[in-house]
Formats: C-alpha cells, sequence, structure tokens
C-alpha cells in the first residue's frame, strides 16, 4: 500500500489519521459491503416471503452465514470483487457474480443463486447503499463531533457569562455584551443547524430499471411488489420513495448535503471571530513544549487551528453546494453523472470532519484575559452614548440623539468628560445618579443571563 506521503490527497495523507472514522463508510471497500448487505437482504427477503413459491426460505444457519460474510467483509473480498469488475465493466454486477460463486459452495443457496439481484437495477442497490452511508456516518460520526462542539461552546458561554466584553459593529466599538452571551449565540446557531441536519429524512427505492416493477410483475403478475418493496425499504430504517425513475431523485441527499454546508457556515463565521478575538488579545492560547508558531519569529503563538478549520470549510461546502445542486437532476429517466459526483461525498465531508477537528481543537486552547477585556472597555466610555440617550429621551429632553452626536461621533470620551455632560443634564436625581454610576463593564444588558441559559 502507497505510503500516506504518497497520496494525492491529504484526506489520505497528512489528515488520514483524523478521518479514520469516515473511511469505514465512504472508501471504496465500504461502498463495495455496503452493496453486498444490500444484495444479500434483498435475497434473504425475497426466500423469506413465501408467495415465491421458487425461492425457499433459508434456515437460520445460512441466514447466519450470510450475516457473517457482511460481517467479516474484508480488503481481499473488496479485491476479488474489483478484479471481477475489471473483467464486466461493471461495479454491481461484478458483486453478484462474487455472491454467486460465495453461496454456490452453500448446498441450502445454490437454488437461490438465480434470485441475487433479482429484479434490481444498479441503482436499487446503489441508491440504498449511499442511503444507508449518509444515515449511518451522519448519526454516528458527523453529528456527535458538532455536538462536542457545541459543549465546548457551551461550556464557554456558561464559565464567562458575566465577563463583560466591548462589541464590535462595522469593526468600530459599540454597545457592550458579554464573553459568554457571544459564544452563547453560536451555542444557539449550531444547535438549530444540528437539528436540520439531524431532521433530514432518509429515502430509497427499489422499484426496478425506471420505477414502475416492470421486470417484477412479468416474472410474478399476482404478487403485491409495492407493498413489498416499501416493507423492504422501511427494514432498512429507511423511507420509501414510491415515485422515481431508475434512479432515487436524491433530493433528500441535496437537502442533506445543504444542511451540512449551512452548519459549516456558522462554524465559519465561529472561526473568524475567535480569530480576531484572538487577534485583540481577548484570547490568549495555551503553549505546547516543543512547538514553534514561525520558522523566524519566536514569539508568534498563531491561531492556526481556526484558519485550518476555515480552510477546510471552504473546500467541503464547494463540493457540498455542488452535490445539492448536482445530484437532483438527471436526464430523463437515467444519466451516470450522478455516479462519479456521489463518490466525491466522502471527501466533502471528510473536510467537514477536519474543519469540526481543528476547530474542536482551536477551542480546547484558548484563555481568557480577563484584564485586556477590561481595558478595553475602559478605553471606550463612548459606548454609554446610546445608554445616556435614552434616558434622555425619556424624560423628555428635546434633541437626545443629535446632542451625543454632537459629544461622541468619531471622538474618544473618558469618564470625566461623561459625567459633567450627565450632570448638565435637565434629568431626575435618581436618574441621574444610576447613569453616573454607570460604566462600559457594567453596560451590558440581559448578556450574563441569556449566556447562563444556554
Amino acid at each position: 500500500m502507497p505510503s500516506p506521503l504518497a497520496a494525492l490527497s491529504p484526506l489520505d495523507g497528512r489528515y488520514a489519521k483524523t478521518l479514520d472514522p469516515l473511511r469505514v463508510y465512504f472508501s471504496e471497500q465500504a461502498l463495495i459491503s455496503y452493496r453486498v448487505r444490500i444484495e444479500l437482504e434483498w435475497l434473504q427477503a425475497l426466500a423469506a416471503d413465501r408467495a415465491l413459491k421458487e425461492l425457499k426460505p433459508f434456515s437460520p444457519k445460512t441466514v447466519g452465514a450470510f450475516r457473517k460474510l457482511i460481517k467479516d467483509f474484508a480488503e481481499r473480498d473488496a479485491d476479488h470483487i474489483k478484479n471481477i469488475e475489471a473483467e464486466t465493466n461493471h461495479d454491481v454486477k461484478a458483486i453478484e457474480y462474487w455472491l454467486r460463486s460465495k453461496l454456490g459452495k452453500n448446498k441450502e443457496a445454490q437454488g437461490g443463486l438465480e434470485f441475487i439481484h433479482f429484479a434490481c437495477t444498479s441503482e436499487d442497490i446503489n441508491n440504498l447503499s449511499y442511503a444507508l452511508m449518509l444515515r449511518e456516518s451522519r448519526d454516528k460520526v458527523m453529528l456527535p463531533r458538532l455536538e462536542q462542539i457545541i459543549e465546548v461552546l457551551r461550556g464557554l458561554a456558561r464559565r464567562h457569562a458575566t465577563v463583560p466584553m466591548l462589541s464590535r459593529t462595522h469593526g468600530q466599538a459599540a454597545t457592550p455584551t458579554t464573553l459568554g452571551k457571544e459564544m452563547a449565540n453560536f451555542v444557539q446557531r449550531l444547535s438549530r443547524a444540528r437539528e436540520r441536519i439531524a431532521a433530514v429524512s432518509v429515502l430509497g427505492k427499489i422499484n426496478g430499471a425506471v420505477g414502475n416493477y416492470n421486470a417484477h410483475l412479468q416474472a410474478y403478475p399476482d404478487f403485491d411488489w409495492e407493498r413489498f418493496c416499501r416493507r423492504f425499504v422501511e427494514h432498512l430504517g429507511l423511507e420509501f420513495n414510491a415515485y422515481t425513475t431508475q434512479i432515487e431523485p436524491h433530493d433528500w441527499m441535496a437537502e442533506l448535503l445543504d444542511a451540512y454546508a449551512r452548519a459549516n457556515s456558522i462554524l465559519l463565521d465561529l472561526d473568524r471571530d475567535i480569530w480576531g478575538y484572538v487577534s485583540l488579545g481577548y484570547f490568549s492560547q495555551k503553549l505546547k513544549a516543543g512547538e514553534v508558531g514561525s520558522s523566524t519569529m519566536p514569539h508568534k503563538v498563531n491561531p492556526i487551528d481556526f484558519e485550518n478549520s476555515e480552510g477546510n470549510i471552504g473546500i467541503a461546502n464547494a463540493l457540498l453546494r455542488h452535490l445539492s445542486e448536482k445530484l437532483p437532476v438527471s436526464r430523463w429517466q437515467r444519466d451516470l453523472s450522478d455516479s462519479t459526483a456521489q463518490r466525491n461525498i466522502g471527501a466533502a465531508l471528510g473536510h467537514t470532519l477536519l474543519a469540526y477537528a481543528s476547530a474542536q481543537r482551536g477551542l480546547g486552547k484558548l484563555q481568557v484575559d480577563a484584564r485586556r477585556l477590561a481595558a478595553d472597555l475602559d478605553a471606550n466610555w463612548e459606548v454609554l452614548a446610546e445608554a445616556v440617550q435614552q434616558v434622555m429621551r425619556r424624560h423628555g429632553v428635546a434633541d437626545a440623539y443629535e446632542k451625543l452626536k454632537a459629544m461622541s461621533r468619531g471622538k474618544r470620551l473618558d469618564r470625566s468628560t461623561l459625567a459633567r455632560f450627565v450632570k448638565s443634564l435637565p434629568i431626575p436625581p435618581e436618574a441621574k445618579k444610576r447613569l453616573l454610576a454607570l460604566t462600559p463593564a457594567r453596560y451590558t444588558g440581559l448578556a450574563a443571563e441569556l449566556a447562563k441559559r444556554v
């Protein structure tokens, strides 16, 4: 096997270890094993229904042998199938021939060899294989990793719920918030994105060459094929799609990939915000012995994890959005353009998983610099102009906005200048007292309460 150093893609080279959890779902061997699984499940389902008199139900021993064949499927089996494919130039037909050779050694199964791939088009096998690959990778890998990021952010939100922070709108000093509240925003956004991914129904079909059960009915005209096929698809844990051409139209797949891309866009926003906060000094990063931040500048501690996450999101979303637009489009009853495109789903999710891993690693290194946050607030008293204006409005002071604008727009105010202005206002003593006690660090509204609730 070639060294990772010789890999064409960093997914199988530099980042191979990080992506091992996805390899069991989206490698070539994984795709072949899913196809084998569907073919054997179909054969068992046909045999179990006694309406097909020519095919007797298999004994528990033979069913156990089928399950063992699926469970023990290994690289040598995939290699054998690929060798058959080299001759047939058809990947799914190669699996049928391989199964015939395997099951032909079982006396009981010999009588059912002609029912391997019975009435199926390749897409009956493929669409169900990809459906299981995407559903299982979503539930066992992608969502758990996204949930880990959400939990890290939730911890940051609650831990730093009361730490005041200067906001920046348009890059300029603005109404204060708390560090925890800004993390809570991402908890909420990513949680909703996670629910959208989880909520996508995964569909499947097994209805023949153009979706009408033509061959099924020709062989067994009195059999309720639609009911049988619905039951088979639902047995796999999928939603049955009754209306298709030769291919399941991939609308659900587009919806799922698009949901991943939308979640990635939120993560990209987080990456850039945290990068900015590190640049401002709000966060420092834990040091690791032996690491260097620059080949020439010894002082550097760069926010590379968030930069790596951002870079991988760009690649992931380019693939995800292309696939979500391309896959539902097929000429007439079928063309092959979806087949080669689908093989890149693993790459799209691979770059997504890399982005998750980098962001999570970066979040784990963050340390809050409360003194830097406090200094930034204390240097920007002009952000209290909003608060003073609203109190003036409440108490009927004319032209409140214009008066504060004249004093503060484009200027830096200090505590004493603002205090002189407040003291000169024709407002009740109690209101004046509250304003004079206000500081940028105390002007955070409900931020702390909101942060603690996530």
